[in-house]
This record gives C-alpha cells, structure tokens and sequence, in this order.
C-alpha cells in the first residue's frame, strides 16, 4: 500500500491499527473520532481531526487516500462502512500486522484487522470488516464472518465456523466443524463442543448457554 490511511475511530481499535500500519510503513494521515474531548489531540504524534462524518476530511478518501474504519462499536461501524460504500464509492482496506503469519491460500476480504503474532492457515476465509485480536489462530478452511471478533489468543480450529457479528472471547477453543450462530457470544476461556444458536451467549468447558 502506498497511499495514505485515514483511521475512523481513535480508540482502542484505532491505536492499534495506527500500531500496524506504522510498522508496515503506511503514512496515517490522521484519526477522525466523535469523541471531541480527542478533537485536535495527537496519538503517537497522529492528529484527531474532528468527527467521523466530518466531510470536509472524508472529501479525501479517494484514489490518493485510503481509509480504515475502527469503530468499536458495531451497528455504528456497519453504518459507516455503508455510508463510504455508497457515497465515496470507497472500501476500507486491511490491517495486516507485520509479524501475523496469514497463508497465501487464505482468503481476506476488506477492512480486516489482523494483530501481532495471528496465524491464519490456508482455506481459511476470513469476512470483511472483523477484527483477529494478538494470537489467535484460524485454522485450515475456518470461516470468518463479516464483522466478527476472534479475541486474543483464540483458536479456531479446521473447517468451525463463525457468524457474522459473533464474538469470540480471549483463549476460547472452537472445536473443528463446530457452527457459531450469527450475533452469539463465546465467553472468554470457553471450549465450544457443539453448535451455538443465533444471538445465544455461551461460557465453561465445555460451552453451556448462560441463563438457561
């Protein structure tokens, strides 16, 4: 990549994907974020420009300069992704960090973030717009859905797959094959041994739905 990235949002998600692009040598051309107390501050030396739908900022993004939404929260970022897709015409690029082992036989979609020390492995299929936190692992012909969080230190293991919107919490194990449902939610540590239905929350080894 050799154009420029406006990051849109300047939280947690933000920092690091400013962490990522700088080790890949991308220029960050600033953050935009609606928290205003942010407004006109600087992390690691990058501007917080003004808010998200700030247009004379988004009037950039273009064929001189990319953009990458994190936005930590979800509908908000769908909405955004939606608005750049349909406005500027635009998709967000990836964040891959320099130190994340990702298989030339894997395939990525838009807008991904991937951290420091992911090993994606070849078949895996990874959706646009979900975030890989430090560690965690895809294996051979997993499947990410659009907008998922896969937490620090997860494993998902051969041909499981993970819905779109789901959350994976740090150091969870999904068994191969296992199916995770759209929206559900693995507690952190979980070992999931069977299916887990649309919007459900599950925790333990093995995984039980929580309030049941």
């Amino acid at each position: 990549m050799t154009n420029p990235v406006l990051i849109l949002g300047a939280g947690k998600l933000g920092r690091l994907a400013l962490d990522i692009f700088s080790g890949n040598d991308v220029l960050v051309y600033g953050f935009l974020d609606d928290n205003k107390d942010l407004h006109n501050t600087e992390i690691s030396e990058v501007l917080v420009l003004g808010d998200i739908n700030d247009e004379s900022y988004l009037g950039i993004i273009g064929n001189k300069t990319e953009v990458f939404v994190a936005m930590e929260h979800k509908t908000a970022k769908e909405k955004t992704v939606k608005q750049l897709l349909e406005q500027k015409k635009t998709m967000p690029v990836n964040a891959v960090h320099q130190r994340a082992v990702v298989s030339e036989e894997a395939e990525l979609g838009h807008g991904i973030l991937v951290a420091a020390g992911v090993v994606v492995n070849p078949g895996a299929r990874i959706g646009n717009h979900s975030v890989i936190f430090s560690g965690a692992v895809v294996d051979t012909a997993a499947v990410i859905g659009e907008y998922a969080e896969i937490g620090a230190g997860a494993v998902i293991n051969s041909e499981a797959e993970i819905g779109k919107g789901a959350f994976i919490g740090s150091g969870a194990v999904i068994v191969s094959g296992v199916k995770i449902g759209k929206n559900a939610r693995i507690g952190a540590g979980s070992v999931v041994i069977e299916d887990v239905k649309e919007g459900k929350t599950v925790f333990g080894n093995p995984a039980a739905e929580v309030g049941k």
